[in-house]
């Protein structure tokens, strides 16, 4: 049974029928689903998940892109909710130039969010987009290797990729890897060691080919751990057992 180990199941995407579709997860082998926070609202809607369904845990912070909106009310929040028996890690927090932000603002937001993470022993799921080299030396002056954790739908070369994985962080593999111009990421999983890759969907966003372009969830993670296997040679089942512990002993579930 397949771990994604980063959903937004909590999207308005999902409002039509997000129970339906989680009701499925099993059906269609998905066995557990981490939901990962972004925003405030999301924060909230993290929570109300994994209180209803049983396969669902969830992470919680603020994406670099909604940054502006944090404040002490908040980082408070996210402290006293940490404590929550389903609550396995602080993201999604990191890094993202693609869009013209303060870039100070969002490595403050990202260093507290680290430090969080460090005084409550969990680790970070890291947003990192365009903006490898400042993400690599925030987290290495912040001492990021004694936190653990992943960096999620990984864009870059492979060089960064060693650097990363030398910090001891996972790779977090999605639906780019499926994709005809998704070189680069399958480059990267030819060079990464299985026992550091973890499988994730980004739902609703990035859906695998055949379904590129269209909502994402789930149940199309089985696209990725299967091109996994092809570049690797080895078999699905293998893939989707391998990641599944990495992604348990990632999040300090076992």
């Amino acid at each position: 049974m397949i771990f994604d180990t980063h959903a937004h199941m909590d999207d308005s995407w999902f409002d039509d029928d997000r129970r339906e579709l989680l009701e499925s997860m099993k059906d269609n082998g998905v066995e557990t689903i981490v939901n990962i926070a972004a925003d405030t609202k999301s924060l909230k809607s993290t929570i109300q998940l994994v209180d209803e369904y049983d396969f669902v845990f969830g992470a919680l912070g603020i994406h670099p892109d909604e940054v502006g909106d944090l404040n002490e009310e908040i980082y408070k929040w996210i402290e006293e909710n940490l404590s929550h028996s389903k609550i396995v890690a602080v993201g999604e927090i990191g890094m993202d130039y693609h869009r013209e932000h303060d870039k100070n603002m969002q490595r403050e937001a990202f260093e507290r969010q680290m430090d969080i993470a460090r005084r409550h022993d969990m680790p970070i799921v890291v947003h990192s987009r365009d903006a490898a080299n400042d993400t690599y030396e925030i987290m290495k002056a912040n001492n990021a290797q004694e936190i653990g954790g992943v960096i999620h739908c990984f864009s870059y070369e492979k060089e960064m990729a060693r650097q990363f994985l030398d910090m001891n962080y996972y790779i977090g593999v999605g639906g780019v890897v499926t994709f005809k111009n998704g070189r680069k990421l399958k480059e990267v999983v030819e060079y990464t060691p299985l026992d550091r890759i973890v499988l994730e969907t980004d739902a609703p966003y990035l859906a695998p080919t055949p379904f590129r372009g269209q909502r994402n969830d789930s149940t199309y993670i089985k696209y990725v751990a299967e091109e996994i296997a092809r570049i690797k040679n080895i078999s699905f089942d293998e893939v989707v057992e391998t990641t599944k512990q990495n992604a348990l002993k990632m999040y300090k579930m076992k």
